[in-house]
C-alpha cells in the first residue's frame, strides 16, 4: 500500500459540500501544505476565505490550478467539459486531474480531451453526500468508512493511481478501482434511479388534488420523509446525472419497470406468498447494508439525516 505524501497544493474547482468537506478531510489527514479553490460565484469565494476553507481563492480555475500537484473538479457532471479546457493550458506537467462526479463513462469523454499527454487523468467518484449544499455545508467526517471508486483509463500511470488511492484514504474513505462503464451501470441502480424515484413520488404528492400539501407534510411517515430528504439534492447535479448516464439509467427503468409490474399483479391476485418472499429477500439486503458498515441499525425516528450519506 503507498504512504500516504503530502501533496504541495490541492486545487479544488467547486466549493460545494464535496468541495468544502475535501478541504476540511486534507486538513485534518495533513494531506496537503496549501489548498487553492475556486467557485462561479463571489459570495461563495468569500465565504470560504472567511472561515479558513482554503488558502487562496480565485475567480477562475485557471489561475486555481497553476502550479497545483493535484486537481479535483467538484463540480456537476455537465460542467466538467468545459472547465477542464480552461484550466488544460495551466495543469502543472506531472499532476494528477480528477473529480467527484457520479457518473464516469462521460467525465472520460467530456475531460480527457483537454489533459495535456504529461498529466495524469483519474475519475474519481467519492459515494458520500448529504442534501445540503454551499462551502458551509462541508465536515471533514464525510467521506470516512465511505466507498470512493476510481476509474482509471487505460493507460494511467500506475504510481500516481495509487497515490491518489492513498490520498482518499487520507481522507477516510475505502477504496476501489473498476471500469467506468461498469461503475455506471452499478451506480444506476444503487443511487441514480432511487433519486429519480425519490424526485418522482415527492412531486406525484404534490400534485395530487385528492390529498393536501398540508396533509401531505402532517402525515408523512418515515418511508415518505425519506423521499424527500432525496429529493432535497442538488437540481443541477442530478439533472448532469441522468442527462449523461442515460443508458444505464434507462436500462434500470426497464427492468425496475418490469419488477414493479410483477408486483402490481401480485397485489392484484392477492398472491401474498409473492409478496412475502420478495419483501424477505430485500430484507436482508438492508441487513447486508448495516453489516457492511454502511448504514446504521439505529432506530430512525427523529434521526438527523445531515451527514448521512
Amino acid at each position: 500500500m503507498t504512504a500516504i505524501l503530502p501533496f504541495d497544493k490541492v486545487a479544488l474547482i467547486g466549493l460545494g459540500l464535496i468541495g468544502s468537506s475535501l478541504a476540511h478531510a486534507i486538513r485534518r489527514g495533513g494531506l496537503s501544505s496549501r489548498i487553492a479553490g475556486h467557485a462561479q460565484s463571489a459570495a461563495t469565494r468569500s465565504k470560504a476565505m472567511e472561515i479558513g476553507l482554503v488558502d487562496e481563492v480565485h475567480d477562475t480555475p485557471a489561475l486555481a490550478v497553476a502550479g497545483a500537484d493535484l486537481v479535483i473538479l467538484c463540480i456537476p457532471v455537465g460542467a466538467c467539459g468545459p472547465v477542464a479546457a480552461q484550466i488544460s493550458a495551466s495543469l502543472k506537467p506531472g499532476a494528477i486531474l480528477s473529480d467527484v462526479g457520479s457518473v464516469k463513462a462521460a467525465i472520460i469523454r467530456d475531460v480527457a480531451p483537454h489533459v495535456p499527454s504529461a498529466v495524469h487523468f483519474i475519475p474519481g467518484h467519492p459515494i458520500a453526500g448529504t442534501e445540503q449544499s454551499g462551502p458551509e455545508s462541508g465536515f471533514a467526517e464525510l467521506f470516512d468508512q465511505r466507498w470512493c471508486v476510481l476509474t482509471p483509463p487505460p493507460g494511467a500511470e500506475e504510481t500516481a493511481i495509487e497515490r491518489l488511492e492513498a490520498f482518499w484514504r487520507g481522507c477516510g474513505s475505502n477504496v476501489e478501482r473498476m471500469t467506468a462503464e461498469h461503475h455506471d451501470l452499478v451506480l444506476a441502480i444503487t443511487s441514480h434511479v432511487p433519486h429519480l424515484i425519490a424526485y418522482n413520488i415527492v412531486g406525484t404528492a404534490a400534485d395530487l388534488e385528492t390529498v393536501t400539501q398540508s396533509e401531505v407534510i402532517k402525515f408523512s411517515a418515515g418511508g415518505f420523509r425519506d423521499f424527500t430528504r432525496i429529493a432535497a439534492s442538488d437540481p443541477v447535479m442530478w439533472r448532469d446525472v441522468f442527462l449523461n448516464n442515460r443508458d444505464a439509467v434507462l436500462e434500470m427503468l426497464g427492468r425496475f419497470s418490469e419488477d414493479l409490474s410483477a408486483l402490481q399483479r401480485a397485489i392484484r391476485w392477492g398472491d401474498g406468498d409473492a409478496l412475502f418472499d420478495l419483501f424477505t429477500r430485500t430484507r436482508a439486503i438492508r441487513r447486508g447494508i448495516i453489516d457492511a458498515g454502511q448504514d446504521s441499525a439505529t432506530a430512525d425516528f427523529g434521526r438527523p439525516h445531515g451527514k448521512q450519506s
